[in-house]
């Protein structure tokens, strides 16, 4: 047999209830549907409470906290480089590898996903986006721009991607991380025409708490996929390879917002059944029975041995996994199945689930198929299942817990680095744009004793040429500006005006909370500074401020000459 391909499809705050295979009649999701119809729903899907621990355990097979990653920004996101990557095991198998959309599991080299397996990848690599229309992008590394809405772009280079590599008779590895229904809620206004006004019958499990002007600017999005992927399944069908191409379609976490979830506890953020349980969708024509539903569970943790096994290639990492192949259950295959339990961690608190049990984050234990909910402790009826549970927590949080992570941000392990302000520590008056550090930048800066610093390691001595990416009115032009490591200093004057306006809001469906709007940041080019290897602090400070500011700062580049 010749090695299938591999596509991936992975959204962002999309929940279990927002498809219309699942019972939602609020929208409509055919070509999502069809996976399900002429391949296998997986009927409990679990994943973890936010984005980039989810993928993670997608990555690596690993529950996150084991890889390093235990929150969304500042760090906390990077997945640890001793870790083997899905991509890195396709490769070794001798496919070509590529992702296009949302990374979110480390920016810098040797984090960035380029050197963790990935040959191609565009898209960005942080928590959010602030603008999806003709917006900043990462292409291999390099800062591009993009053309049209960001999700339609990396559906179009996926498709490209595919193409090639059948013309070259290679197997690949396809992942396509889209950055949506994640906010800021933005979408050509053709998928959101349907949803004005419109009327919905099926609301959150506390209908009170369901935003309709939210969840219609949510499932507007939500359509913009099926669509999106209906381009994808034509262009397998399209290249012939259909029967050669595991497809598999899941979500991140639970809905970013209280909407009908087929009335289950939690949305984004909880570990409640809400919070982890998602969509589950694969399709391999000829070799999966159309129809096929796994009532097991299982999850993204599965997903790297289970495209290994299916694909017949060897596991290279050397770290025991907590996924298992999930192949049997797809193909038929005879052998007893045991039952298992996940684990769903969010800010140190643990919830565990088996087939039929849930047991939450205050030890109460629910009977799941009975009680979505979670409304009816029944930890006294099984007193066995409650034991077990608490035992696999306990077990758990003395393996992984507490979190101690010390890492710097890595510098000069590629010719260029960048240091955004997500990445950063603001001191003194300066502020973030936005409550949300992922697309946010410095603000408020106004006096010498203003700083903004950022930890990290210098990998590579040699003679870096420093950027800062700013934006200044004409009235405040003239401050001075020093960047600092170590001893090691370079200066420069802030001659040139820039003052471009903040976009993004005219493109919400529903206004922002917590997220910044985006602005056009240029380089302002302080020079050359001799940089040892190292661990230290990198500041930037005013030396003087002529105006009643100094600059908003986006981001610090550090580029390694020649």
């Amino acid at each position: 047999m010749n090695k299938p391909n591999i596509l991936v499809i992975l959204t962002d705050d999309q929940g279990w209830g927002d498809l219309s295979v699942h019972g939602n009649t609020n929208l409509d999701t055919p070509h999502v549907d069809s996976l399900a119809r002429d391949g296998a729903l997986f009927d409990r899907f679990y994943v973890c409470p936010v984005c980039a621990p989810t993928r993670a355990e997608f990555l690596t097979g690993r529950f996150h906290l084991r890889s390093g990653v235990h929150g969304v920004s500042t760090g906390a996101e990077r997945l640890n480089l001793d870790e083997t990557t899905i991509a890195e095991t396709f490769k070794a198998g001798g496919y070509a590898t590529a992702a296009f959309g949302k990374w979110h599991n480390g920016t810098q080299h040797p984090y960035h996903p380029n050197a963790r397996g990935f040959d191609e990848f565009f898209g960005f690599c942080s928590g959010h986006w602030g603008h999806y229309f003709d917006t900043e992008a990462d292409h291999n590394g390099e800062l591009t721009r993009n053309k049209g809405y960001l999700p339609d772009e990396c559906t179009e280079r996926a498709m490209n991607f595919m193409a090639e590599n059948v013309s070259k008779d290679q197997p690949f590895f396809c992942y396509v991380p889209y950055n949506i229904p994640h906010t800021p809620f933005q979408v050509p206004d053709r998928f959101y025409e349907k949803f004005k006004n419109k009327p919905f019958e099926m609301l959150a499990t506390n209908p009170e708490q369901d935003d309709k002007d939210r969840t219609r600017a949510a499932l507007a999005l939500c359509e913009n996929i099926d669509w999106n992927v209906g381009r994808l399944l034509e262009k397998v069908d399209a290249l012939g390879i259909a029967e050669d191409t595991i497809v598999f379609y899941f979500g991140d976490n639970g809905p970013n917002g209280a909407r009908w979830n087929g009335g289950m506890k939690g949305t984004k953020g909880s570990t409640d059944e809400g919070g982890v349980r998602v969509p589950g969708l694969m399709r391999w024509k000829g070799h999966i029975p159309p129809g096929t539903v796994v009532e097991e569970i299982s999850g993204a943790i599965d997903l790297l041995p289970t495209f290994a096994d299916m694909a017949g290639i060897d596991l290279i990492g050397e770290k025991p996994l907590d996924g298992r192949s999930v192949k049997p259950l797809l193909l038929d295959e005879e052998g007893a199945w045991e039952d298992r339990v996940f684990l769903s961690h969010q800010r140190g608190q643990v919830s565990a689930r088996n087939q039929r049990f849930r047991l939450d984050v205050e030890g109460k234990l629910y009977d799941m198929p009975a009680d979505a909910g979670q409304t009816t402790d029944v930890a006294g009826k099984h007193p066995e299942a409650h034991a077990e549970l608490s035992g696999a927590v306990a077990k758990f949080k003395g393996e992984v817990l507490p979190v101690d992570d010390d890492r710097p941000f890595a510098v000069g392990y590629w010719k260029s680095t960048r240091l955004p302000a997500r990445d950063g520590v603001a001191h003194g008056g300066v502020a973030r744009s936005a409550h949300a550090p992922n697309c946010s930048y410095f603000t408020h800066w106004t006096t010498v004793d203003d700083r903004m610093t950022w930890d990290i390691e210098v990998g590579t001595s040699g003679v870096y040429e420093a950027s800062v990416y700013y934006t200044c009115p004409a009235e405040d032009l003239g401050a001075t500006v020093e960047l600092e490591f170590n001893g090691a200093t370079v200066q420069g004057r802030v001659a040139a005006p820039h003052d471009p306006p903040l976009v993004g809001a005219e493109e919400d469906l529903y206004p922002r909370k917590g997220e910044s709007l985006v602005k056009d940041f240029i380089p302002l080019v302080l020079g050359d500074v001799h940089l040892d290897a190292g661990r230290g602090t990198l500041t930037l400070r005013a030396l003087d401020v002529p105006g009643a500011q100094v600059m908003d700062v986006r981001r610090v580049v550090l580029t390694l000459g020649e």
